[in-house]
């Protein structure tokens, strides 16, 4: 078990290859404690609670409400208050009694309240957690259920329903605590990278530097589908990275490279003009929510002979994708590796043929633990950009001079630990939509601004 305890050590220091997911769960000495102390709102359960971590059982539920408002520019200055409520459960089965190296994870989340997705006026949804666990509707889904097995200290498999998007890194892509947009948790060239799905895949260490994992998914994977019965009916999602950590000046850091690649049949972006609409309405592209909808509703008012496809849509048998990142820390208080300050950085790249984005960007700079008498809070400043490939729909934007071309989105937080169960952080985007225009209440066009959204995160662990 020891050995157990180092590999997760050694992949946790500071990010890793892909999502981690059933893992040792780290666990404090009790549950309770004063109300102002303790690691949950709820406490020790009378004892059970700790009972139950003993045994290597850990039950979390998790909730976050996010209103946000848009305070100038976009669509419609409107505001909406938005959730999610996330219930997790880990199982050790060494602490449980049965054999070593084994992990159970399962999470689902449900979704409450209202959004502005529609009204921001971007196509790269402003707040991760609109599209989970459906960008449509509130619900409730299954985003992970996994089993992982150690085999050594050197090498790991796991199977299940995969959490794409489970938190990897230390600086940035975790929208419980950290920033809210989309374009900057997560590089959105792999745009057809399922948030969720069913697949397998392994991990291993030749050293304790390198980190090399790889991963198969069901390409049509969401989380509101959990019929196993489908899977890979159309083919892989397959995913390969390689993770090499870095120590500048005695600095923790570390590179990144992921390429994905699949081979499931998908609508061209290159389409006569006149299947336009039909692209928009039949694709899907789970990391940028649904943009179709937007687009097609300038169709419906303006061009409505679109909608009759003439002739059958192209299909691409194969879509690719590479991503490389970083994140560095740049200054760190002396014996303490949980603190300080640091930046990250990626650029991704696809083929842009079945992948409406070419090219995502991300940087910023994030505090932890750095304020003074804060030990706790962390902020940060990011900016991303995503460019949109050239056959993205080039009829309705030379047609109508919609623009189309790429979208910026800054972010800027202050996550704020009131108590070790309770996060409250004021947040400001100030996003350049790719979009120039969109439709008033009347149908007919407007010039779409620049959009400034203000919200707040109240985040409580029960």
């Amino acid at each position: 078990m020891k050995n157990l305890f180092r590999l997760t050590a050694l992949l946790s220091t500071l990010g890793t290859a892909l999502p981690l997911h059933a893992m040792p769960y780290a666990t404090p000495d009790t549950w309770g404690g004063d109300l102002s102390s303790r690691a949950r709102l709820t406490g020790d359960w009378g004892g059970a609670r700790d009972d139950m971590a003993r045994k290597g059982v850990v039950l979390d539920l998790d909730l976050y409400w996010m209103p946000q408002g848009i305070i100038s520019g976009g669509k419609d200055e409107e505001s909406g208050s938005w959730g999610n409520a996330i219930a997790t459960l880990n199982v050790d089965t060494q602490k449980a009694g049965f054999w070593p190296g084994g992990f159970f994870k399962v999470q689902t989340v449900t979704s409450f309240g209202d959004n502005i997705m529609r009204d921001t006026g971007a196509l790269v949804p402003a707040n991760l957690s609109w599209m989970l666990p459906s960008p449509t509707e509130t619900d409730t889904g299954l985003q992970e259920l996994t089993y992982t097995q150690f085999l050594s200290q050197n090498f790991g498999v796991f199977l299940g329903k995969i959490n794409s998007i489970a938190p990897t890194n230390v600086l940035h892509g975790d929208y419980t605590t950290g920033f809210l947009n989309t374009s900057i948790n997560m590089p959105l060239a792999l745009a057809m990278v399922p948030l969720s799905a069913y697949g397998a895949g392994a991990l291993y260490l030749p050293s304790h530097d390198v980190t090399l994992a790889a991963m198969v998914l069901d390409p049509n994977g969401t989380i509101m589908n959990d019929d196993l019965g489908d899977a890979f009916n159309d083919g892989v999602m397959a995913l390969v990275s390689a993770d090499l950590k870095v120590k500048p000046g005695g600095l923790p850091g570390h590179q990144n490279l992921t390429f994905a690649w699949s081979n499931k049949d998908r609508t061209s972006l290159v389409q006569d003009p006149s299947n336009i609409a039909r692209l928009l309405l039949t694709e899907r592209f789970p990391r940028l929510g649904d943009p179709g909808p937007i687009l097609v509703e300038i169709i419906e008012k303006h061009a409505p002979g679109l909608l009759v496809p003439a002739a059958p849509l192209n299909q691409e048998s194969e879509t690719w994708a590479a991503v490389y990142s970083f994140e560095q820390f740049v200054w760190q208080p002396a014996g303490d590796p949980k603190r300080g300050i640091g930046m990250f950085f990626s650029a991704g790249l696809s083929d842009g043929k079945a992948n409406p984005i070419k090219y995502s960007y991300s940087l910023g700079l994030v505090g932890k633990g750095v304020v003074p008498g804060r030990p706790r809070d962390d902020f940060g400043i990011g900016w991303a950009r995503t460019e949109f490939s050239d056959d993205f729909v080039p009829f309705l934007r030379d047609t109508f001079d919609l623009g189309l071309d790429h979208e910026d989105a800054v972010e800027m937080y202050y996550n704020a630990s009131v108590t070790p169960w309770l996060n409250i952080s004021p947040s400001l985007q100030i996003i350049s939509p790719a979009l120039n225009k969109t439709l008033d209440p009347s149908g007919n066009f407007q010039n779409l601004d620049t959009t400034y959204i203000a919200g707040v995160r109240v985040g409580i662990r029960f």
